[in-house]
């Protein structure tokens, strides 16, 4: 008798869900040759299988290019100029995001490509190494793809449109983190899959 054996159903790879604030001013009011430098990173281990988060990480960043925060910046965040002179250099930070990051079973993702970008733009900028693999989930673009909108939603869009709380302050880093992955468990929740395997 010659049962077919189907071949074991690979999982899809976990989430690492980062989201960054950065030194920022009003429109029209930046310093010649500004260029934007983190300073608060939140990120949150995401269990796709069983929707929990498995871990957290919170930070500050010194900026060293344009280290005092504008007014403006401290509006929008609440990070105040004594958190970011008390926070990591670059290259530590990032290595303490790294350490949250399995390539083999995790993909890096946020809401939309801008934190992935600006990590990639610094690390060129100072010299230091990226800290994930080539791959990246832009969780913006996949909702508007899956529920099929026009064009894709802001975070506080995309909360009104599941009906779904802000956990925190909007423009704090891990608040928002933890934010993005609840919408995240709602799209899975609704059959939203990522392409990305477990090996």
């Amino acid at each position: 008798m010659n049962a077919e054996v189907s071949a074991p159903r690979r999982k899809m790879k976990n989430l690492l869900i980062v989201d960054l604030e950065a030194t920022c001013f009003r429109r029209g009011e930046e310093p010649p040759d500004f260029a934007s430098e983190l300073i608060e990173v939140g990120a949150v281990g995401f269990d796709t299988a069983e929707r929990r988060n498995t871990g957290e990480l919170r930070l500050f960043v010194k900026p060293v290019q344009f280290p005092a925060l504008s007014p403006y910046c401290t509006e929008l965040t609440g990070i105040q100029q004594a958190d970011v002179d008390a926070g990591l250099p670059l290259d530590a930070a990032l290595g303490r995001l790294a350490a949250l990051y399995s390539p083999a079973d995790m993909v890096f993702a946020s809401w939309g490509f801008y934190d992935q970008r600006q990590i990639e733009r610094e690390t060129i900028r100072r010299g230091i190494p990226y800290p994930f693999g080539k791959d990246h989930i832009s969780l913006k673009h996949n909702h508007a793809s899956f529920y099929g909108r026009k064009h894709p939603l802001g975070m506080d869009a995309a909360l009104a449109y599941h009906h779904l709380p802000l956990l925190g302050r909007h423009h704090r880093a891990l608040d928002d983190a933890r934010t993005i992955a609840a919408i995240a468990a709602r799209m899975l929740d609704d059959g939203w899959t990522h392409t990305r395997l477990m090996p």
